[in-house]
């Protein structure tokens, strides 16, 4: 099994535990997987939602617990490598970049819009940066604007496709069909353009493929076609170590294909997640919005159908009837809780 090399970075087992907000990945899952040898990831969206002023300040609690579990979880693995995944879209993204390196993150990860600005933000830092995108274009389109704005490439990129849980780089149109969206061939499209860059800027840029990925054979096919690793949300879901109540991965445990949907989330994004009692009530019934946590850049409080912090939170205190249960495409090919251990020596079962 090849070692995934991120700069100075040195993953044994090349599986990146996908970030899974709010609160479903903090310092308990992610320093489980780095501790099984692959690199854990820290969600950023909403850290402190458990904590005691969450409600009266969340930037504050926010970036407060942001630290606090960083640092934890990085004790707790012995500091090994530790990412942190934080939305573009996410309202005071500098803030939690720059509170991220603060407390000693190794890698940051960004999606949910481009980060065209993350260079600029973690320059100074030895913090490694890595884009996610969904095709080939929004790889050109970034890599050549860190190029000629800041003389920076990426250090890692992730590339996910239309399988994966939560918000999705598509439109609701091509989801409707999503074995039409050529994602093998959007992939090996951006290992072209990170050959390309990393020629330029003389070091390897690994390729990672995410969404949908679930079996030793998904890995497999994957690393044969050149990806250096795979990233893996939906499975490390139904782990003993994810910080998730054990009602929202029993929801996991229980679902059944046909569960599974296409919603449109209140911050202009498509996603997919489990169909419960919450999504149905949303068919005739606006649910009351208490507060707004100032979350998101794209929410509108006047306008929008509800508030998905608040059901993002519902879901990870097990809240399940509503709350927005995000998941992967292959959620219902969980039948039971593993220990993180177990679910990466399955993955890599078919690469060793």
């Amino acid at each position: 099994m090849k070692e995934l090399k991120i700069g100075d970075l040195l993953i044994k087992v090349p599986v990146i535990q996908g970030g899974m907000g709010i609160g479903i990945s903090r310092s308990s899952l992610a320093s489980a997987v780095s501790n099984a040898g692959g690199l854990g990831v820290i969600s950023g969206i909403n850290m402190g939602y458990d904590e005691e002023e969450f409600s009266k300040n969340p930037l504050a609690t926010n970036l407060k617990a942001l630290k606090k579990h960083i640092q934890k979880a990085k004790e707790l693995c012995n500091n090994k490598p530790l990412a942190i995944n934080l939305m573009v879209a996410m309202n005071f993204y500098e803030e939690h970049v720059k509170a991220a390196i603060d407390a000693g993150i190794d890698l940051i990860i960004s999606g949910a819009g481009l980060p065209v600005k993350l260079p600029k933000f973690t320059e100074g830092s030895n913090v490694k940066i890595a884009p996610i995108v969904s095709s080939t274009k929004a790889c050109k389109l970034l890599l050549k604007m860190w190029d000629k704005k800041y003389s920076k490439t990426a250090d890692m990129i992730v590339v996910e496709g239309p399988k994966a849980g939560g918000h999705l780089g598509f439109h609701e149109d091509e989801l409707k069909d999503i074995d039409a969206i050529d994602y093998d061939g959007e992939f090996l499209g951006i290992l072209k353009i990170a050959e390309e860059y990393g020629q330029k800027y003389n070091k390897d840029i690994p390729v990672i493929a995410a969404g949908g990925i679930s079996t030793s054979s998904d890995v497999k096919k994957y690393i044969d076609m050149g990806a250096s690793g795979v990233q893996v949300g939906t499975r490390f879901v139904a782990t003993e170590e994810c910080d998730a109540d054990i009602n929202f991965k029993n929801a996991y445990v229980n679902c059944k294909k046909e569960d599974i949907e296409i919603v449109k989330s209140p911050v202009g994004l498509p996603g997919r997640a489990i169909h419960n009692k919450f999504l149905e009530d949303l068919k005739t019934n606006k649910p009351k919005i208490d507060r707004c946590y100032n979350c998101m850049a794209a929410c509108k409080p006047s306008i929008t159908p509800y508030c998905i912090s608040q059901a993002l939170i519902n879901a990870v205190n097990g809240d399940i009837d509503n709350a927005l249960i995000f998941c992967g495409s292959d959620a219902y090919k969980i039948d039971k809780i593993q220990t993180v251990k177990e679910v990466v020596d399955e993955l890599t079962s078919e690469i060793l």
